[in-house]
């Protein structure tokens, strides 16, 4: 027996042995870095929609490719600014599929800033997306493949009205609203646009339109008519598109090398992935002072973060909760950066985290807090931010929506359709006031209105605070209305035009670190670990997932690109409480 018991030891001790040994192994290899060639290209092949703050939930113990963050891509490229074996820099996006601007507008501006280094960068397109085709335009040269169309086409947007579809099941949305613009609820209570619903999503399309012309007119050294005359022409043939002056030449990508002279053979091409294994201080970057970049990416509801597949990331009260009080732990972090790409969500888990980065930002003035907006940051993200002095916005951020909705679908319709009959027992006057089977009545509806009323109220009150501006100046541009993040500048509800570097620059100055020095970027909330996604790998608080991952198999079957605009009409019944009001943008059904 004790001989047995032995041997068993032995072998355990051995394993964990063979087990160090190989992981020790593993570290020296992976430590080392990759081999970069004295002379390459970066190649940037970027396709889908870039991520916030990494991956969330079981994605992150998935093998393959996984989409790169926003802030991975933008780093690798200030470090091949820096990085004398870089001598050139090939961007090939590819499948892009974001229906929104920021994020693209954010790599566009580190592309741009790479070619101030004086090394090229060339744009490749395979398959010709207007998309695709904005991002190359920051860009030295573009190629495009002999085979492929330019879809430079201009903005369209599709609203999702379900109203008749909800009369014929019987169903009526008893919605109740604060801001003429605050059009979330229309997509159920309406059949077509609102004269308020078309004007915004007119202005949003109109800004966005613009936008596109002037960064093609500042790349193609076109004046701003002739890229609104050529766009009206579009689509292009490859042929058609070199006339036009909007790419320089065609090619495969074999033939890149030769045509743009950059070293693109055998040995010589860097690709992303294997490329972020360079270390920044390696070149020179990286270290320093700490700046935390505290992430409130997704839909903001109470409790834990976790992961929805119908719509996408939740950004937990409790989860951001638990990071603001470990930064404010933390005597070495010099300044936050609060990056948002939220359309929103719970009012009372957005006044939560505001308060929590209120009182952040006070417990000590000589730690900065800076605002970063990415693709949205709406209504409840708009909420939060304001506890930022300043806030840093890209020119194609959708953000304000500075109202509030609330109210239920009521289904006794649909049941008695069906056969089926529910009975309430009650001990309350108000007991079922959100009765799944009926509308409100009088008095219900009144005491809702109360409620929304009395949160939009305080809304426009901290904006007011927050802006430095009267209650009834934020009023006027605040009633639920959406802006790009250039309108938002226009009107007051954002500092200035820029994307996650620019407001680290703004953090360092007011932290009075000097403006060449570097900093350490540390991430919050920190990544989840591998038990807690085995134990929960969707996270806490999201129930039902994978029921609503057919959903979004169903959205994505009729076309649309961003299934958080069909997510919104389940969300108040799977994502919050009944009758909880929600601070939360509308989604236009977005094709660009």
């Amino acid at each position: 027996m004790r001989r047995g018991l032995a041997l068993v030891l032995v072998l355990i001790v051995a394993a964990v042995a063979v087990s160090v040994g190989g992981l020790l192994v593993m570290w020296a290899i992976l430590g080392r870095g990759p081999s970069v060639p004295s002379s390459a290209s970066l190649v940037l092949r970027l396709s889908g929609d870039p991520v916030e703050g990494g991956g969330e939930g079981i994605a992150q113990l998935l093998p393959g490719d996984r989409e790169p963050s926003v802030r991975s891509i933008v780093e690798n490229i200030r470090k091949a600014k820096a990085d004398r074996r870089v001598r050139a820099l090939v961007v090939a996006p590819v499948g892009l599929g974001s229906p929104y601007a920021a994020k693209l507008q954010e790599i566009r501006d580190a592309i741009l800033d790479f070619r101030r280094s004086g090394k090229p960068a060339i744009g490749y397109l395979e398959d010709g997306s207007q998309d695709a085709y904005y991002l190359a335009t920051a860009c030295n040269r573009i190629y495009l493949m002999p085979t492929s169309p330019l879809q430079l086409t201009g903005e369209a947007s599709y609203e999702l009205f379900l109203r008749g579809t909800l009369d014929k099941i019987g169903a009526y949305p008893d919605m109740l609203h604060v801001g003429q613009y605050k059009t979330a609820v229309n997509q159920l209570t309406e059949k077509t646009f609102t004269p308020a619903h078309r004007e915004m999503a007119e202005s949003l399309n109109r800004d966005r339109f613009e936008q596109l012309v002037t960064a093609i007119a500042d790349a193609r050294g076109k004046s701003e008519d002739e890229v609104r005359a050529l766009i009206d022409e579009g689509p292009y043939l490859p042929e058609a598109a070199i006339e036009a002056g909007l790419v320089d030449g065609l090619a495969y990508e074999d033939e890149l090398g030769d045509k743009a002279q950059i070293p693109m053979g055998r040995g010589r091409q860097l690709q992303l992935r294997e490329y972020s294994g360079v270390s920044p201080r390696s070149v020179g970057l990286g270290g320093g002072p700490r700046i935390a970049v505290l992430y409130a990416t997704g839909t903001i509801v109470s409790g834990r973060s976790g992961y929805d597949p119908m719509n996408g990331q939740m950004v937990g009260s409790s989860t951001l909760a638990e990071s603001i009080s470990r930064i404010d732990r933390d005597p070495s972090i010099r300044a936050v950066v609060l990056r948002i790409d939220s359309p929103g969500g719970s009012a009372i888990a957005s006044d939560v985290i505001w308060r929590d980065l209120v009182r952040l930002r006070d417990a000590k003035p000589e730690r900065p807090l800076v605002a970063s907006m990415s693709d949205l940051a709406a209504s409840g993200g708009y909420y939060i931010a304001m506890a930022a002095p300043h806030i840093v916005a890209q020119p194609g951020t959708l953000t304000g929506s500075i109202g509030i909705f609330g109210g239920k679908v009521a289904l006794g319709g649909t049941y008695n359709k069906l056969g089926a009959n529910i009975e309430s027992v009650t001990a309350g006057r108000h007991a079922d006031i959100y009765s799944p089977v009926r509308p409100f009545d009088d008095e219900e509806r009144a005491k809702l209105g109360e409620q929304l009323q009395a949160f939009y109220d305080q809304f426009v009150e901290k904006v007011a605070a927050s802006r430095k501006v009267t209650p009834e100046r934020v009023d006027e541009v605040a009633q639920g209305r959406v802006w790009t993040g250039r309108q938002a500048k226009q009107v007051g509800l954002v500092d200035e035009l820029g994307g996650l570097r620019r407001a680290i620059e703004v953090a360092k100055q007011r932290a009075k670190i000097a403006a060449d020095q570097e900093v350490e970027l540390v991430t919050y909330p920190p990544r989840r670990s591998f038990y807690d996604i085995l134990t929960s790998p969707f996270g806490a608080g999201v129930p039902d997932a994978m029921e609503r991952a057919g959903l979004s198999l169903w959205a994505a079957s009729l076309g649309i690109r961003d299934t958080r605009a069909v997510g919104i009409v389940t969300a108040p019944a799977t994502l919050f409480r009944a009758g909880e009001p929600l601070a939360l943008m509308p989604f236009a059904l977005l094709a660009r």
